[in-house]
């Protein structure tokens, strides 16, 4: 790996600590961030993708043809990429030429980095941020928590696939919009909980095509 490949520690404050995260979490921001790979790959607004662990086959199908159209859209996409959803769409995108941004609920260092990460890692279309640095390397609900709200504070726009009814997706998903941040998620009884919370829904591929051409 390259020098530039490799984990940095970038302090709040410093010219490179993305500003979404000071801009929405305020005080609650990490006071540093460990990243490793381009930041700048995206070159526009990211699009968060998020779901809860456990998710409906519906839904889920309805995901993997999501992926499918960001990853032809070559849009700049962020997640923490760890539940069940998230990971599959990540084996989608990564097929693809669009930017990635993995935001990992542990510290970079000493974090084995997968195999189909390395080459679109040094070919600096994929980059890494944690808000966790040090020895935060196990894990945990409020670890999960805390990187999801980060994912959020620096994208533009957020999708849900799925938030279970009184999960802490769920609870993501009202604090964005009280930023002021548009939420977007399917249609259907599965995410009633989210459009009644004000997330915009989408009925047909259409729809999901001009979220994903408005993230590039």
């Amino acid at each position: 790996m390259t020098g530039a490949c490799q984990p940095r520690t970038v302090a709040r404050g410093a010219p490179d600590y993305p500003p979404g995260l000071a801009r929405y979490l305020g005080a609650e921001a990490p006071s540093a961030v460990g990243i490793r790979g381009n930041l700048a790959a995206g070159g526009q607004p990211w699009l968060a993708l998020v779901c809860s662990v456990r998710c409906p086959g519906q839904i889920i199908l309805r995901a993997h043809d999501l992926a499918q159209t960001l990853r032809a859209a070559g849009t700049p996409v962020v997640s923490g990429f760890h539940s069940p959803v998230e990971h599959e769409c990540l084996t989608v995108l990564l097929r693809g030429d669009g930017p990635l941004l993995v935001c990992p609920a542990r510290a970079l260092e000493g974090m084995r980095l997968p195999v189909a990460w390395r080459a679109p890692l040094e070919a600096g279309r994929l980059a890494l941020l944690s808000p966790f640095t040090g020895r935060q390397r196990r894990p945990d609900a409020d670890m999960a928590a805390t990187r999801n709200r980060c994912v959020a504070a620096l994208a533009d726009r957020v999708f849900v696939v799925y938030a279970a009814p009184g999960s802490k997706t769920e609870a993501l998903c009202r604090e964005v919009i009280a930023w002021g941040k548009p939420v977007v998620t399917f249609d259907g009884p599965h995410t009633a909980n989210l459009s009644a919370l004000g997330a915009r829904v989408v009925r047909a591929s259409p729809d999901v095509t001009e979220i994903a051409e408005r993230g590039r």
